[in-house]
């Protein structure tokens, strides 16, 4: 009897806690924001596609299956995003101000104590400092997840990565953490870089496009040429998707699209509601699409810019797209 006391009790502390194995739970509230939506996309695989949130009288509850550690970035109605880190059997509780996201709290568990903490770290600071305050967090948390997240964030998916710096720090985060499927895909991207890196020409390709065309190399020859991956679940690579789109109307680059939705038939739809002008690849493969590794690009939103022949840049935002149309420096 004792026992079977003893497992009730257990059973209800677990779920007034809002824990229960195989889940990851999330509670959270707002200030200056009353009702509305919040998205969250994955990464590295936690969730596929986009899940939505609502938020009522400020505040929201979510939870989804959960057999491995993984990141949810959360977009915001202003197109900010903040990263959760989701584990297993787990329960964090987020707090933040509306107005002032780049201090929002989340407690309950220690990664997403450590990201708390560097957010406040960086909230004033200057891009250099940001950086460096990144670099610094790696090197003293090699085995957390975070670590995974900020050298994606300020070393890989920039527009001045540093690719040399990022491969020394993922081979010590891989001593820590040998099994992090996610941190040996981004090792093999860096080491096969030299593929499509800067300076290089742009590598050979043939594919078709949504409506059956064939696209090679011939076709994208242009004073500024973009190839950039895009995804429905998106907001960040459809905003850059538009942009790259306005340069191309106004006559002032060439694009191609990949889209890594798994569906064609959404892609269509999409191109077409948004009136998008150049050329889109979607094959059904997601991030397995042969194009991605032909360019070495490899997540969402990625790019590369090409100049005469050459790769000149990569990971170029809609902000700079939309700076240099202006300016009319494309």
């Amino acid at each position: 009897m004792k026992r079977i006391a003893f497992l009730f009790l257990t059973l209800l502390l677990l779920v007034s806690c809002g824990t229960r194995s195989g889940y990851f739970k999330m509670e959270g509230r707002f200030l200056h924001m009353n009702s509305g939506e919040l998205y969250l996309y994955s990464p590295d695989g936690g969730i596929d596609g986009m899940d939505t949130i609502k938020i009522e009288a400020g505040r929201f509850a979510y939870e989804i299956p959960c057999a491995t550690p993984s990141t949810l970035v959360m977009i915001f109605p202003n197109f900010s995003t903040q990263p959760i880190f989701a584990e297993e059997g787990e329960a964090v509780e987020v707090k933040a101000d509306a107005s002032h996201l780049k201090e929002m709290e989340v407690s309950g568990t220690d990664n997403n104590e450590l990201m708390t903490k560097f957010r406040k770290q960086i909230a004033t600071a200057s891009p250099p400092d940001i950086l460096k305050y990144a670099v610094q967090f790696v090197n003293d948390h090699p085995e957390s997840i975070v670590s995974t997240y900020l050298v994606r964030k300020y070393l890989i998916e920039t527009e001045t990565p540093d690719y040399k710096q990022a491969l020394k720090l993922i081979n010590l985060m891989l001593k820590e953490q040998p099994k992090n499927v996610t941190l040996v895909g981004m090792k093999q991207l860096l080491l096969t870089h030299g593929n499509a890196r800067i300076g290089t020409t742009l590598p050979r390709f043939k594919t078709k496009d949504v409506n059956g065309k064939v696209i090679t190399n011939a076709d994208l020859k242009g004073k500024t040429v973009f190839i950039n991956t895009w995804a429905s679940w998106s907001f960040e690579s459809m905003e850059l998707q538009r942009a790259i789109n306005d340069a191309v109307k106004e006559g002032k680059a060439v694009a191609l699209g990949i889209c890594v939705d798994p569906d064609a038939k959404v892609c269509k739809q999409l191109l077409k509601s948004n009136d998008i002008q150049f050329a889109n690849v979607c094959d059904g493969n997601m991030l397995e699409t042969k194009l991605l590794k032909t360019f070495n690009l490899s997540t969402i939103p990625d790019n590369i810019v090409i100049r005469n022949g050459r790769i000149v840049e990569r990971n170029v935002t809609a902000n700079t797209v939309r700076q240099r149309l202006s300016d009319n420096k494309l």
